[in-house]
């Protein structure tokens, strides 16, 4: 049974959305309905399964997600969403209604609004925040309130799933930008994803992804697993007290598409990309640690 979108405007205050949530892990003991299964990290899990699991990652980590991104990617994972910022600039060819799922922090649509104001003093673009998870949602209310745009009709924060946007709220080809940052590989199912951003996109607006990718180079590949296998959960261990969460988000990195193979389902989803190789349809970042994948509806 669906339930209707949770939107986040004022402190503690939270209405009700039409999308699946999972407020506890009672469904990891259910059976496997559907026969179907999906990867969680290195394990084979049911598909009912994954989105519980992965909202208990999250709810685990939230108040440290700036901190595990840093773990992540060596810290400069700042530096990888300036680099998307910059590829968009948004507000360039004027006022933009975006929409930034998995943004649960805030930290994709703050880095939008600011430079559309400071370089093209657009006071005009707005940011809807989407997340399935209410605890990252409120991290990033919380970093708004601390900005000029909090209480403003420029951001906004609704709890959903990423492969039901419920469509009385997200309705079709309603936006001019799609970003998703870091977040579209530990969705259950890609594809799904990608429908619903084609689906609410306007046609000849852009769909945008940053992520963990897959490194090309040979001695930054080995170097950048052990970093990855070794460092990183023990790091979630000493920072975060979660050394499990760590090791799922190290893992889940690893399962995630290559560059050819998740352009190549940017397309199937209806998205025009460039060819395949870097600078087209994506742009390494770091030798391939993180890409960004660029798509526009057609």
């Amino acid at each position: 049974m669906q339930q209707a979108a949770r939107s986040i405007r004022v402190p503690r205050k939270l209405q009700r959305s039409t999308c699946r949530l999972f407020h506890n892990n009672s469904s990891l003991g259910s059976s496997n309905t559907s026969g179907r299964t999906t990867s969680f990290g290195f394990k084979t899990v049911p598909e009912e399964s994954k989105e519980s699991l992965v909202k208990g990652v999250f709810d685990s980590v939230a108040s440290k997600y700036d901190l595990m991104n840093d773990a992540s990617s060596l810290g400069v994972h700042r530096l990888w969403k300036d680099s998307l910022i910059d590829t968009l600039k948004p507000g360039r060819k004027g006022p933009l209604r975006c929409i930034d799922v998995a943004g649960g922090t805030g930290d994709i649509a703050l880095r939008i609004l600011d430079h559309a104001r400071e370089n093209y003093a657009d006071r005009e673009t707005t940011v809807e925040i989407v997340d399935i998870n209410a605890q990252m949602l409120k991290e990033g209310f919380t970093r708004f309130k601390k900005t000029m745009y909090h209480n403003t009709p420029q951001v906004s924060f609704h709890e959903a799933n990423a492969q039901e946007l419920p469509p009385s709220q997200f309705k079709d080809d309603s936006y001019d930008l799609y970003t998703i940052t870091f977040g579209i590989r530990n969705c259950t199912s890609i594809p799904a994803v990608l429908r619903e951003a084609y689906r609410v996109l306007k046609p000849g607006a852009t769909f945008a992804c940053l992520e963990f990718s897959k490194v090309n180079n040979p001695l930054l590949s080995t170097l950048y697993d052990q970093y990855s296998f070794t460092v990183i959960p023990l790091l979630g261990t000493i920072l975060a007290g979660d050394r499990d969460s760590y090791q799922y988000l190290v893992e889940s990195i690893r399962k995630f598409p290559s560059q050819p193979e998740f352009a190549q389902m940017i397309r199937d989803a209806g998205f025009s990309t460039g060819g395949d190789f870097d600078g087209g349809a994506w742009t390494d970042l770091w030798g391939g640690i993180a890409s960004i994948h660029t798509g526009v509806k057609v």
